[in-house]
């Protein structure tokens, strides 16, 4: 399968560290123009800095995925310097630990707001501007949520951000629906566990070993787990491929 994103510009939320920072490189060595969105805006001018310096090309903007005139601001700096976004990955993410019962109440809106309607604020307005481009610009559209495989799970600790992420799952469905006739492919990554910055230490803890411990292959995922799914998904490889949910995690959750 070709990964070639040759003239594809890619708007990525959720870039300033983890898997984010990581696929801003995949996606730059395979062609695309890479708009970097964060809210931490020193982390995603040099994760520019490097990506330029190795012949890609990219953009960093401010992006607080949560506020509607954030995201709009992004797309008109994209549109500027590359030209209509055709090409969205929703990243951003955010975690609340601690049992339902003692989570304060702002730490599950903010994990709301930020994992649920930041992605639906980020898929809709790209999704706007790829309809009014028009063809052939809209019928290359491809939109690339990620989710979690907590979506499918219970637990302890990590209700909102379960429940956040099974509402990714179903509103990528949604989306490919609504959008299904207008050329734009919707699709959802559920990742497994990956040591990113999210996790914090967690996995370092006698907890975090247990449940490594638990799965079957006793191992988290490595940085480079979803390249090649994400390549694809971005690619004109997929396009027969919207409204799926792909679950990527070495079966940690069988």
């Amino acid at each position: 399968m070709s990964s070639d994103l040759t003239n594809r510009t890619v708007m990525l939320s959720g870039a300033s560290s983890g898997i984010g920072a990581h696929l801003a490189h995949v996606l730059a060595n395979a062609g695309a123009n890479v708009v970097l969105g964060a809210r931490r805006a020193e982390r995603i001018e040099a994760l520019a800095s490097e990506i330029e310096a190795t012949g890609g090309k990219s953009l960093a903007v401010a992006l607080d995925v949560t506020d509607e005139a954030s995201v709009v601001a992004a797309y008109d700096s994209a549109e500027a310097e590359f030209g209509t976004v055709d090409t969205v990955i929703a990243n951003a993410g955010v975690s609340a630990d601690g049992r339902s019962i003692d989570v304060p109440v702002e730490d599950v809106r903010s994990v709301l707001d930020t994992n649920f309607l930041g992605v639906y604020l980020l898929a809709r307005e790209g999704a706007k501007r790829m309809i009014a481009a028009g063809p052939p610009q809209q019928s290359k559209g491809r939109i690339v949520l990620i989710g979690s495989i907590t979506a499918q799970m219970t637990a302890q600790g990590d209700a909102a951000y379960a429940a956040s992420k099974a509402g990714v799952a179903h509103l990528g469905r949604q989306f490919a629906r609504e959008w299904v006739r207008k050329g734009i492919n919707v699709n959802t990554i559920q990742p497994g566990y990956i040591r990113t910055e999210i996790a914090g230490d967690w996995f370092d803890t006698e907890g975090g070993e247990r449940q490594i411990a638990s799965w079957y292959r006793k191992r988290l995922m490595d940085i480079d787990a979803l390249d090649d799914l994400t390549l694809y998904l971005c690619s004109d490889a997929s396009r027969y491929v919207t409204g799926g949910t792909f679950t990527v995690d070495d079966g940690q959750s069988l």
